[in-house]
């Protein structure tokens, strides 16, 4: 997998590409449709469709 482009984001983060995290999204599912995700005190579904597209919902 490559990745391309500059350092930080529209969010004000600056971290470079290269020290960025990638996960494959069949992994976080363990090759499921879903997966929940945390973050600090909400639960969020990432949902992989049928078409191969990705859904994050709270």
């Amino acid at each position: 997998m490559q990745i391309t482009g500059g350092q930080g984001a529209a969010d004000g983060f600056s971290t470079p590409v290269s020290q960025t995290p990638v996960h494959a999204a069949a992994e976080l599912t363990e090759h499921g449709p879903t997966a929940y995700i945390r973050h600090l005190d909400q639960v969020y579904t990432l949902r992989i469709t049928r078409a191969n597209k990705l859904i994050l919902t709270k």
